[in-house]
């Protein structure tokens, strides 16, 4: 059983070589990683420039209510995150619960990702929406047809449009059970990136 184990890696290894996986997850890690810095960056800056920064994001949290913050993250995340989920971590750093919101944040994320899924699955039957979106997002579709639940873990993990890696995944018809326990992984990602982004903060 353990050599068969073994075996099965060293296969799926040289076939995530041959089909450069590992290279498209050392550019969106080092994505991930110039995001980290340029948040870090602006932080310091903001401090050097500003008297009293602190202060100044406690204000500016205090006065934007959480519910205004969590509907736009949502329409943010089904719309192919056009605001980088780190932003809302910011904001949440600042309140007086934030790993409560982190978490809410996780879940909606979750949530919004398998609304999108179904969605995709919905357009699966219509031919023409599902023709026009397998031609605008050939590469994403190529990419979850080769690698599949780990296309979907670099999804939730780094930052590739998680609802479109959700919509494809319902377009292509991928198991909903395998998809919703990859996805979990984008619990794991808000709290690292709340940890790291706490800590700058």
């Amino acid at each position: 059983m353990l050599t068969r184990n073994i075996r099965r890696m060293i296969i799926l290894n040289r076939y995530y070589k041959i089909t450069r996986f590992y290279q498209f997850l050392s550019g969106i890690a080092l994505k991930t990683f110039l995001l980290l810095a340029l948040i870090a960056g602006a932080y310091l800056a903001l401090s050097h420039y500003i008297d009293d920064a602190e202060m100044l994001f406690h204000t500016m949290t205090s006065k934007i209510p959480p519910f205004l913050m969590f509907s736009i993250f949502i329409v943010s995340e089904f719309f192919l995150g056009l605001i980088p989920p780190e932003f809302f971590l910011v904001w949440t750093s600042k309140s007086l619960t934030p790993w409560v919101h982190v978490f809410l944040y996780s879940t909606l994320s979750y949530s919004v990702g398998i609304l999108a899924y179904y969605l995709g699955k919905k357009l699966h039957l219509i031919s023409w929406v599902k023709n026009y979106i397998e031609l605008k997002y050939t590469k994403h579709i190529h990419n979850l047809r080769k690698w599949g639940g780990m296309f979907i873990f670099v999804g939730a993990m780094l930052p590739v449009p998680y609802s479109l890696v959700s919509l494809a995944s319902g377009l292509i018809n991928y198991r909903i059970k395998n998809y919703m326990v990859w996805s979990l992984f984008r619990y794991l990602r808000f709290f690292i990136y709340a940890i790291v982004v706490f800590e700058i903060m």
